[in-house]
């Protein structure tokens, strides 16, 4: 497994590594650390002041070293530097270059309150990559946690569903971690609907639950620990509030149903959740990515 950080000298690139390094360890993966530049755009009848190009080039390459060295020397680090107009777009390219699982980066920027504020970058991602995108909220550079203790699944009725679940499954086989499968109440559309009967909502969503639950102990080693829970509230922020949180967990969301097929889509309710939760998320497609559609 290979994880892509797109990364930056900021506190929010070094959020990435930390949390590159929290998933490489936690599931055996390797690191590609990846700056992407812009293109020299110099027109060929302008003859440059120095050769800025090679200079930018340099200094990346810098911080990539110093950010590589910051990777514990158990874990396999390799360093890219990237030309693209877009710097999302470059690095769904170089994801598909080195054939990635993952894209890790840091929530640095503005627009969110609470433990995650996404630049444009990481909202671009949000909306475009054909692969998992891990958020590192502010801080986890400064956490001592080296492995996810727990992975958390927000399961609803919406198209996708099980793809979500399938990658959580997988992701908690591979890690070795618990398994947390949580049905919200006040995120899913389908139980929205039912509102005005609280107890049939409940109902409802318990029985998802369960049928959610039976699911993955079926995909999962014999005696594997996975629990499911639900909660409610009046709001998407009201309801994640109410689950325990610590150092270590890590909450798996799925992309928006209004997502293109293969490509992520930050619903409003992963962006509500983000407003409120300080530990990683992990955005899942809609549709598993095959070899064909990679760029």
């Amino acid at each position: 497994m290979r994880l892509v950080i797109g990364y930056l000298a900021t506190s929010g690139g070094a959020d990435a590594v930390a949390l590159g390094v929290r998933l490489a360890r936690t599931l055996g993966a390797e690191l590609d650390l990846c700056i992407v530049l812009p293109p020299d755009r110099v027109a060929p009848s302008i003859k440059p002041i120095g050769d800025f190009e090679e200079h930018l080039t340099a200094q990346a390459r810098e911080w990539l070293a110093e950010a590589s060295a910051t990777v514990p020397d158990d874990i396999v680090v390799r360093s890219h530097v990237r030309y693209d107009d877009s710097s999302a777009d470059g690095l769904i390219q170089e994801t598909a270059r080195v054939e990635a699982d993952m894209i890790v980066v840091g929530a640095a920027g503005g627009g969110l309150a609470g433990g995650f504020s996404l630049g444009s970058v990481v909202n671009e991602l949000l909306h475009s990559a054909p692969v998992p995108v891990a958020v590192a909220p502010r801080r986890t550079r400064d956490s001592g946690i080296d492995r996810v203790r727990e992975v958390t699944c927000a399961i609803g009725e919406r198209a996708g569903a099980d793809i979500l679940l399938d990658t959580a499954v997988r992701f908690s086989r591979a890690a070795g971690t618990p398994l947390r499968l949580v049905s919200l109440v006040a995120l899913d559309p389908t139980f929205g609907a039912l509102r005005g009967d609280g107890d049939a909502a409940r109902e409802r969503a318990l029985t998802h639950a369960r049928q959610v639950h039976e699911s993955a102990k079926a995909e999962l080693p014999q005696g594997f620990p996975v629990t499911s829970t639900i909660v409610d509230g009046a709001t998407v922020e009201e309801a994640v509030s109410k689950l325990d949180w610590q150092d270590g967990d890590l909450i798996m969301v799925g992309s928006s149903r209004l997502s293109a097929p293969r490509r992520l889509f930050l619903g409003s309710t992963a962006a509500k959740m983000m407003r409120v939760l300080d530990v990683p998320m992990v955005v899942v497609p809609r549709q598993q990515l095959g070899p064909e559609d990679l760029p």
